[in-house]
């Protein structure tokens, strides 16, 4: 179903009742929509949040994004734009509010637990301060992630429609939103630590819409666990909860990607949209005003990109874990050693707190026998460096952010998730998209050679490549003017000026 809009068809999303949502109603210049944007304060839900308000700010939102006072802090450190580049927008502004949580190493992700209970006990009042001070504009909408459920009170007391921006896949949103159900289903919490490595965790789960094969191992890292009172559990149901609640939800994803479980989810919320990759669809304005501003709470280090400069198309194993998992000193050297052993060249991401408790540190014979055909470096342009002609392969915890915009550059994968959503991405990214091979983050040396060999060398590697070709092709298509994930733009445009 289809109407036309600014001259154009546009999707209509769905309500519970199957009805039309459709609001086609543009306001008047002079009463410019005003949305107020609030990421989960991490790294990756904070990039994401940021590319989405700079689309909804060329749909001619005045945008008001809330970082917390210590993220807002590291954004100015980090050279990326939120300080003095941003002075001449004057439709385009940052504001902070505080996190409740005590003073931390600034250059170290905060305690995601701490956060979350902060969230729950004291966002609400600064933020609520904060909402009654910016009337200029009148705020007229709120773009939330839906781990700052105090948003949803916030949206209600204001009578604005708000829309919840999932950072990951539609894939871990069906999961986390059945979890109760498996909960009374006597699935989760586990009877006791036996079942971590008794096969329990290989039991099919057959009764989740829209998801075939999925397994207990592939469900969101956190079910594992035997304490029945487990927080995280109790938080993510709260999220879900909330979101319900929502004007509408948007999910990074686009609709070839997750189309079936993407339907089953339509039931379950007001309105969904399906809406990625975030950065293709930047891709297509014809000005970026806001190109400046950037996303990273650490400093880039572009370097890396003149040195790709000098290799060879697909050559290079690009090797980030992204920007909260933490590993030891022995499995950063395992890791080190097998990159090293395939002589390919290799970009190494090594953030100040990857290492658990101290710095990493390489032995002197493994930066002698690697300086010729290795980068270190402490973080970069992931986006810039992925879509390189000399990059080969990824090797990635399988964050979200970090799958999609893989696929966007169409670099195959090796898949080594640590916790959370990545057990998730990892299943679908191996077994369902066919991008990926799988990796033990406890990998030996030998192991991550002969895997990076495969994908580089090896008859599976170029199926991988030649399928993840394909999904890059699919996700361009979704993002061009008149691709599913542009429509769905236009509806959530059309829900933030309606009423709720």
């Amino acid at each position: 179903m289809s109407a036309m809009v600014k001259g154009r068809k546009v999707h209509h999303a769905w309500n519970r009742k199957g009805e039309k949502d459709m609001d086609s109603k543009r306001v008047e210049a002079h009463d410019k929509p005003h949305a107020i944007c609030v990421p989960l304060p991490v790294q990756s839900h904070i990039k994401a949040m940021l590319k989405f308000s700079k689309l909804l700010h060329q749909k001619g939102f005045h945008i008001t994004f809330v970082n917390t006072e210590f993220n807002h802090k590291r954004f100015i450190k980090s050279n990326i734009g939120a300080g003095d580049s941003l002075d001449g927008f004057s439709d385009f502004q940052f504001q902070t509010i505080p996190d409740g949580l005590p003073p931390s190493d600034p250059n170290a992700t905060q305690c995601f637990l701490s956060l979350c209970d902060s969230i729950a006990k004291n966002m609400l009042s600064p933020f609520s301060d904060l909402l009654t001070n910016l009337n200029n504009p009148p705020v007229t909408c709120i773009v939330s992630d839906p781990y700052m459920t105090f948003t949803i009170t916030a949206a209600e007391k204001l009578g604005v429609p708000i829309v919840m921006l999932f950072t990951v896949s539609a894939c871990t949103v069906m999961l986390c939103n059945e979890l109760s159900t498996a909960r009374d289903k006597g699935l989760i919490p586990l009877k006791d630590e036996s079942f971590l490595t008794n096969g329990y965790l290989e039991t099919t789960v057959d009764w989740i819409p829209g998801l075939k094969g999925i397994r207990l191992r592939d469900f969101p890292s956190f079910i594992r666990t035997t304490d029945p009172n487990n927080v995280i559990i109790k938080i993510v149901m709260e999220v879900m909860e909330k979101a319900a609640k929502a004007s509408g939800v948007v999910i990074h994803t686009f609709d070839a990607l997750e189309r079936e479980v993407l339907g089953a989810l339509s039931p379950m919320f007001p309105r969904v949209y399906a809406i990625g990759p975030l950065q293709l669809l930047l891709n297509h304005l014809p000005v970026e005003p806001l190109k400046s501003v950037g996303y990273s709470l650490w400093k880039e280090e572009d370097d890396c990109l003149q040195w790709l400069d000098s290799k060879t198309p697909n050559s290079v194993i690009y090797v980030n874990f992204g920007s909260i998992a933490v590993m030891t000193q022995q499995q950063l050297l395992e890791f080190a050693w097998g990159l090293a052993n395939t002589n390919f060249p290799f970009l190494l991401i090594i953030r100040p707190d990857l290492v658990v408790g101290q710095s990493a540190v390489f032995p002197p014979e493994f930066l002698l026998e690697t300086k010729e055909r290795g980068v270190i470096a402490t973080w970069c342009r992931q986006e810039e460096v992925l879509k390189h002609p000399a990059v080969g392969a990824f090797l990635t915890h399988c964050g979200w952010n970090s799958i999609i915009e893989s696929l966007s550059a169409g670099v195959p994968l090796i898949c080594c998730p640590f916790f959370g959503d990545q057990q998730t991405n990892c299943r679908y990214a191996c077994n369902e998209w066919s991008v990926g091979i799988e990796i033990d983050n406890n990998a030996r040396g030998m192991e991550v050679e002969k895997i990076v060999r495969e994908l580089m060398e090896g008859e599976n590697g170029k199926k991988i490549k030649n399928k993840v070709l394909e999904w890059k092709k699919l996700a361009e298509e979704a993002t061009d003017p008149n691709g599913s994930s542009s429509r769905n733009l236009e509806n959530v445009v059309n829900l933030l000026l309606s009423k709720g």
